[in-house]
């Protein structure tokens, strides 16, 4: 027995014996039907590939026949007919209209109006509001009780709440701008002003205040605020400004100026001081329980360059005492030491026109010692002392017309002539850059100048070739109350 296979060979049965190889049968030619090959081929080929290809002919070819095809055998596309409502006409459309929104689009109202008929019953007046919720600022120089009557409150009312506050607070150190919460309430008539209700203010920083209206009349509340009074202590590097830098930490304008003002009496800002050294200062800071925070004065002003540290503290341990320098106040060092210096080279702006030495008198015309500088000046320029002193002398004397003498100290005075006006009088202190008098061409004169010397024990000497700075250090209690001033203030925490 034999079966055939896929190959068309001949394979012997196990009856047939397995001695007989098998006869190969004869391959027969065969041919896929036309449908097969036709299923084969792949007509929608993809055209945005192997463009201008055979397959790619084909499928244009078979995209164009059927889009052909579509369009011949396409019945048409008929529109959808809608069903069109019946157009409003007459009172229809008038209330339509009415409750539409489309008006208001193009800026027109809506709503029917009616005419009043017998139903409606007319107001005889329109009702007030039980209650009116107000608020008043307080201007620069003005009264508490002239805010109150401007926001409305009736002159009664206001002088009553003006007496109340007053007595717990000054109403002239209440800040100018604070505002005033107002509550008026129902009166009895139009005729009469609204009762004031209520009031709430802050009266202070640390205090604010509020009146109520009771049985017997209005009363005050004092409500206390707490008040944290910490310094605040920042420190940063200088870099390429100090004053961008001190900004950009958070100080605030004001203390960053007193800061360079402080420093720059031990330093120069645009010379000594480099990027790499580090600022630190420490303000005044109150922070209320309630939020708020506000700063104060600078208290320390200190720049460390590594090698050298530059530590100033603000200190006044006595200001009633102002015959001793030391007692009146200003920045001082780590060791109680403070340095004052003259506010510019020379007491007026000008030029020299006679310096210290013998000359040929303009006037006399003969040569002799002039014992100081003469600098011209316009006519009324003002006349600055060098530094702190007490004036010894304020009037008209002789050849110098017009004339101050200033005793500052330590065996020097100074003295200043030709003056049109004098601006001291005799005994009275001043203080170095303080204006003493006027440019002036009294007394022996040939035009508006001023005659400066300056004596050393008696005796004139060359006011170019004196430093006006003076020194003044601290000693016994005010030290150590300095000293212990210092301590706390560097105890501080940064950002604390």
């Amino acid at each position: 027995m034999y079966l055939r296979n896929d190959q068309g060979f001949e394979l012997a049965s196990a009856t047939a014996g397995f001695g007989r190889a098998p006869t190969p049968a004869r391959a027969q030619p065969t041919r896929a039907p036309l449908l097969d090959r036709a299923t084969q081929i792949d007509w929608v080929p993809d055209l945005g590939a192997r463009i201008g290809s055979l397959d790619w002919w084909r499928g244009l070819a078979t995209c164009t026949a059927l889009c052909a095809a579509t369009w011949t055998l396409s019945p048409g596309i008929k529109p959808l007919v809608g069903a069109v409502p019946t157009p409003l006409a007459g009172a229809e459309w008038e209330e339509t209209r009415a409750q539409g929104i489309s008006p208001l689009a193009q800026g027109a109202t809506t709503g029917r109006r009616m005419g009043a008929n017998d139903l409606v019953a007319p107001l005889a007046e329109v009702p007030e509001r039980p209650s009116v919720d107000l608020s008043a600022t307080l201007g620069e120089g003005d009264s508490f009780d002239r805010a109150l009557i401007r926001a409305g409150v009736g002159r009664n009312d206001a002088e009553a709440a003006a007496a109340l506050v007053a007595q717990s607070v000054d109403p002239k150190a209440i800040p100018a701008g604070t505002r005033i919460a107002l509550t008026l309430g129902r009166r009895a008539d139009r005729t009469v002003a609204r009762p004031l209700e209520k009031l709430d203010f802050r009266a202070r920083f640390d205090l604010a205040l509020s009146l109520a209206r009771g049985a017997g009349g209005l009363t005050a509340n004092r409500k206390p605020i707490a008040i944290d009074s910490t310094p605040l202590r920042i420190q940063g590097l200088v870099g390429s400004s100090l004053y961008r830098s001190t900004r950009a930490a958070g100080v605030p304008a004001k203390a960053v100026e007193s800061f360079i003002k402080a420093i720059s009496t031990r330093l120069s800002i645009g010379r000594d001081v480099t990027a790499s050294d580090s600022f630190d200062l420490i303000v005044q800071r109150e922070r209320a329980a309630t939020g708020e925070t506000r700063i104060g004065d600078l208290l320390f002003a200190g720049i460390d360059q590594g090698r050298r540290k530059v530590q100033l503290v603000r200190f006044a341990p006595d200001a009633a005492n102002v015959d001793d320098d030391a007692s009146r106040g200003g920045w001082f060092d780590a060791n109680g030491q403070t340095e004052r210096r003259a506010v510019s080279g020379m007491p007026v702006i000008g030029r020299i026109t006679s310096s210290f030495g013998l000359r040929t008198h303009p006037l006399l015309g003969f040569t002799r010692m002039h014992k100081g500088l003469d600098i011209g000046a316009p006519y009324g320029a003002p006349i600055r002392a060098m530094t702190d002193g007490r004036v010894a002398f304020a009037g008209r004397t002789g050849g110098y017309g017009n004339f101050v003498k200033l005793v500052h100290g330590g065996g020097m005075a100074s003295g200043y002539g030709h003056m049109s006006r004098i601006a001291v009088s005799s005994g009275t202190r001043v203080r170095a850059g303080q204006v003493i008098g006027y440019i002036g061409s009294t007394g022996m004169s040939t035009g508006p100048h001023l005659h400066w010397e300056v004596w050393k024990n008696g005796t004139a000497i060359n006011p170019r070739s004196v430093s006006f700075a003076s020194v003044a250090q601290l000693s016994g209690a005010k030290l150590r109350a300095f000293k212990a001033k210092v301590a706390q203030l560097l105890a501080v925490r940064v950002g604390g």
